[in-house]
């Protein structure tokens, strides 16, 4: 054991955590570096650069050999439940088109990325987003990401709750130190620019020095000079509404209400978690289980709690090892339970009954329940570029509409008035949105991970050739004539960024043009699916997937697919085969 400062006991420290530790709560070597003459960041410095939002990429199809990579910098931001100020969106917009690639992506964690970002540049792109509303602290790294909650601006049956809370927790759980760090990087030590928490926050954030949340180090109470062992995710969302995924994060809250529209308490998720290595069998995806309920005014409480049992727990020598979903995997929610009480001193009962999850994606035009209108768009994949984020551009300089993000990567333009809402109607039919509610089969709720040219883990595509895919399983389903949609998820990697292992179809990139085959989710994100094919050659896919559509129809036609190859069991490879 190693004494950490103010006595704080912690585990042995691997390189990449005395590396934290050396940082200067995220500064060095970070700021040396930013001022050198090289494109590209050393590999310690890009550790600590994705706490500041970004992480170093090259364009893999320019790569030459014997010649520089293609280096430019992805920029995340930090959006609390999606939520994107008209202000913030053409300050992106412009960046993107002066300094990057001139797409914008929206993410699968209700971000914007940026994508191509010179290193020269990166310093005047975070400025002019930090002056413009926005952040980009803690929207990578180990630290607490973005915070979701459902995208859609009712003002009725939780939402507004849930939204405030997503808000809170973010201001929670942003560092301290660290954050007087980003701010003298990026705006010369600005401190209009600081993150200042709504009175609840603040007060809460105060007991972070007390008894054993308090990490030992008062520059950085939460966190400690260590920060988390892993990345860390949150999501808030209200009973019946999963379209963020809530088994998927390290903590999920279903947020109860009273008839005024008061936060009565919330049920409690914790450990989920997607991320795994091909060939790896000790990583892998899992749902969280559920804590129990506790009180409203126990949530915000109980939120730092856990971060603070897992800061102290989590497995800080074996990254692969260290989220919390292994946390719970290794000792059980029993233990969880009884852990948590050294940190957190009110009461977690039972959970309450739920309404039955379903992921909700607000297609179309609606009312919000104060006089105004929103609508959503689908944005297959998240990505706006050319012709139609021009088109975008034009519109939000015209009537100033918030900008929402969903999980699902749809955008929603929100408070549009009812004078409004037929010359925007008018638009964007003329963008190709004639009917926003209206997506082709699989469409609707498929999401693809940007995959190559630009992430460096990518074994093989994803998101560009999502569309081409979805169009052949269409094809394919029109054929067998099957109208029942089926939800799909693709990635490049094993490493789960669009969360497939929850999708009733999911294709994992496990070589070129080759793909783990995943199958049996939930249309509502309920259950994680299961491996059937290791490698399943892309030429492949229709050939492999009609025997076992064909069965599905014939056995169980008014199932969900999902829920039909989750009743075949051991049984589901076989009619892979059949």
């Amino acid at each position: 054991m190693t004494i950490a400062p103010e006595g704080k006991k912690t585990t042995e420290r691997s390189k990449f955590e005395q590396l934290k530790v050396d940082s200067g709560y995220l500064r060095e070597p970070l700021a040396t570096e930013l001022e050198n003459d090289l494109p590209y960041f050393t590999d310690d410095a890009v550790q600590i650069l994705k706490f500041h939002g970004s992480y170093q990429q090259d364009n893999r199809d320019n790569r030459r050999k014997g010649e520089s990579k293609d280096w430019g910098m992805m920029l995340r931001l930090r959006s609390p439940g999606g939520r994107i100020p008209a202000q913030l969106y053409l300050a992106l917009d412009d960046l993107s088109n002066q300094y990057g690639n001139g797409s914008i992506r929206a993410t699968t964690r209700q971000a914007f990325q940026l994508h191509g970002i010179p290193k020269d540049d990166l310093r005047t792109v975070v400025g002019t987003i930090v002056r413009n509303m926005g952040s980009t602290l803690a929207a990578c790294g180990d630290i607490n990401r973005n915070v979701m909650a459902p995208a859609a601006p009712f003002q009725q049956h939780g939402y507004p709750v849930a939204r405030r809370l997503a808000d809170d927790i973010a201001d929670l759980l942003a560092p301290k130190a660290a954050a007087g760090v980003y701010l003298e990087l990026w705006v010369d030590g600005e401190k209009r620019y600081k993150i200042r928490p709504s009175v609840l926050a603040s007060r809460i954030k105060k007991q972070q020095r007390q008894g054993e949340v308090f990490s030992g180090n008062s520059d950085e109470p939460l966190y400690g000079d260590t920060f988390m062992p892993r990345k860390f995710k949150v999501a808030v969302t209200v009973p019946g509404d999963n379209s963020v995924d809530l088994l998927t994060q390290d903590v999920g809250l279903v947020a109860f209400t009273d008839m005024g529209g008061r936060l009565r308490g919330c049920n409690v998720y914790v450990g989920g978690g997607m991320g795994r290595t091909h060939n790896k069998e000790e990583t892998f995806a899992r749902a969280a289980d559920c804590l129990g309920y506790i009180k409203g005014t126990d949530v915000l409480p109980l939120v730092q709690a856990v971060v603070a049992l897992q800061r102290d727990h989590g497995d800080r020598k074996v990254r692969r090892h260290a989220r919390m979903k292994y946390l719970l995997h290794d000792n059980g929610i029993d233990w969880f339970r009884q852990e948590i009480s050294r940190y957190f001193t009110g009461e977690i009962k039972p959970a309450r009954t739920e309404q039955t999850p379903e992921l909700l994606d607000y297609l179309g035009w609606h009312q919000q329940g104060d006089g105004l209108w929103f609508v959503g768009l689908p944005l297959l994949c998240g990505r706006l570029e050319g012709e139609l984020k021009a088109q975008m551009r034009q519109l939000v300089e015209t009537y100033k509409p918030e900008i929402r993000l969903t999980p699902n990567q749809d955008l929603l333009l929100c408070n549009i008035a009812k004078n409004q809402k037929q010359e925007i109607s008018e638009q964007l039919e003329a963008m190709g949105w004639g009917d926003p509610s209206s997506t082709s089969l699989l469409s609707r709720h498929a999401i693809a991970c940007p995959a190559l040219p630009t992430c460096g883990l990518a074994v093989t595509e994803s998101e560009r050739i999502l569309p081409h895919v979805l169009a052949r399983l269409e094809t394919l389903l029109d054929e067998l004539k099957i109208d029942s949609p089926i939800l799909v998820r693709m990635t490049g990697c094993p490493n789960g960024c669009a969360r497939p292992y929850m999708a009733e179809l999911a294709m994992v990139g496990s070589g070129v043009e080759q793909y783990q085959l995943w199958l049996g989710g939930s249309p509502g994100l309920t259950r994680l699916a299961r491996p059937v094919l290791q490698k399943m050659p892309l030429a492949e896919m229709e050939s492999t997937l009609r025997p076992l559509l064909i069965e599905w129809q014939e056995q169980a036609p008014k199932q969900s697919f999902g829920d039909y190859c989750h009743s075949l069991g051991d049984q589901l490879e076989a009619a892979l085969q059949a």
